[in-house]
């Protein structure tokens, strides 16, 4: 019985799943690309709690609070933080493609790429508005509506207004911040059952991957994917690093923390599938309900820093690969786009294979066809976007909370110290806010 207790440990079952699917993919790639519903109907579960979680956590925690600046800043401030660390996301996969250049010596001809392969990509991505039709799509169609389609920055939107109408009710006010809170310990729990699954769907997703693309295509473009890596790991332990040490935790003690909720996301190629058990985490790691609440959420919006790194990186490597000259100022001005088209990605698969596509038709310099070229990869590169946004968001929502006083810093260190073993899936115990 000794030899099996590991195998108990979720963590673990993950990993298996993960080894298995790739062995699967590897030997028997039609079974392989027919496992995708088991990926697929996990990442479904869990969607199916995330916005009654958001919706409870933030309107409750936005009820409870008596300064509504205080609210007022917190948003600022996340705004700010987002903003920055984003921009030197994009900066540094910009940066690494010039000093790389994974695209080298690839000699594509453009013309002999099919179109069909990227026509389809672009037209996904023709659905990028302006600014104003953006700030318009915020507002839900009704009060139910982001519910049934999944829409978290709708879902934010409606919570917040809950959240303040709550403040001016008085009694009943705090009643019903008192029922959204036990609502969402209810949905936490519905996590906690679905997240047992996790371990099958990694294995079906893995499997899907190697399956479908196979090995093969990673070998063909593996400079570009190790640089994708390799650029991504350097981010997150060199800048965030620093960002969580000025903070005052250590960003390997972080990782070992989340390390569950990185098995999951790189089974399913999406951060959305722990995006609960993150807001639970946070708590338990000393950040305030609301601003867990509240960055996590709105980071997968506008703080994707592995999709801003994937951006820039391949954009540059499309350019080299077909031959094409980029100044400075082009290369300047795609990072100026790259800036709005990264705000539209979410947490979802292959959102930022359509994002990089809507930046393309943008700065037309680099032939669109060109994209054929990542079709067989990107989903190898999903998996390291997806945990580099995870842990960019999870460090967004330490430093926010640090900066704005909303983080308990003994718990903090006692929970890093403690580690991840220590951890479950329930915000019961953190800190009000």
């Amino acid at each position: 019985m000794g030899v099996l207790r590991p195998f108990r440990v979720l963590y673990v079952q993950v990993l298996v799943g993960i080894a298995l699917g790739i062995l699967v993919g590897a030997l028997w790639p039609k079974i392989g690309a027919d496992l995708k519903p088991l990926g697929d109907a996990f990442v479904a579960f869990i969607k199916m709690a995330i916005a009654p979680v958001i919706f409870c956590t933030i309107a409750a925690g936005v009820g409870r609070m008596n300064d509504i600046k205080a609210f007022g800043r917190l948003g600022a401030k996340t705004v700010i933080y987002f903003e920055v660390v984003s921009t030197f996301a994009l900066a540094v996969g910009l940066i690494v493609g010039e000093l790389v250049q994974p695209g080298r010596g690839f000699n594509v001809d453009p013309a002999a790429l099919d179109p069909t392969v990227a026509a389809k990509y672009v037209d996904k991505a023709k659905h990028a508005e302006g600014l104003v039709d953006y700030l318009l799509g915020l507002i839900p169609s009704s009060f139910f509506a982001p519910f049934a389609d999944g829409n978290l920055l709708q879902i934010l939107v409606i919570a917040v207004i809950t959240g303040f109408a709550c403040t001016q009710l008085g009694t009943l006010g705090e009643k019903v911040t008192g029922v959204l809170d036990d609502i969402s310990h209810l949905f936490f729990g519905v996590i906690r059952v679905v997240v047992r699954l996790a371990p099958i769907g990694a294995f079906g997703a893995m499997a899907f991957t190697i399956g479908k693309f196979g090995l093969a295509a990673l070998v063909k473009l593996a400079a570009l994917v190790a640089t994708f890596y390799a650029t991504s790991i350097l981010f997150v332990l060199v800048v965030l690093g620093v960002v969580a040490a000025l903070a005052g935790f250590s960003i390997f003690r972080f990782i070992a923390y989340i390390r569950e909720e990185l098995l999951i996301v790189l089974g399913t190629s999406s951060s959305e599938s722990v995006l609960p058990q993150m807001i639970a985490k946070l708590q338990r790691l000393g950040a305030g309900k609301t601003t867990a609440g509240l960055v996590i959420p709105a980071g997968y919006s506008f703080n994707l820093d592995g999709t801003n790194i994937y951006m820039t990186l391949a954009t540059l490597f499309l350019a080299q690969a077909t031959n094409t000259h980029l100044t400075l100022t082009q290369e300047l001005t795609l990072l100026a786009v790259a800036m709005l088209t990264s705000k539209g990605a979410s947490g979802v698969t292959g959102a930022g294979f359509i994002t990089l596509a809507a930046t393309l038709a943008v700065v037309p310099t680099i032939p669109i066809t060109a994209l054929a070229l990542l079709v067989g990869v990107d989903r190898f590169m999903s998996e390291c976007r997806a945990l580099t946004n995870l842990v960019g968001n999870g460090v967004a929502t330490l430093v926010v909370a640090r900066w704005d006083n909303d983080l308990d810093r003994a718990r903090l260190a006692e929970e890093l110290k403690r580690g991840p073993a220590a951890a479950s899936l329930e915000p019961a115990s953190a800190p009000a806010d």
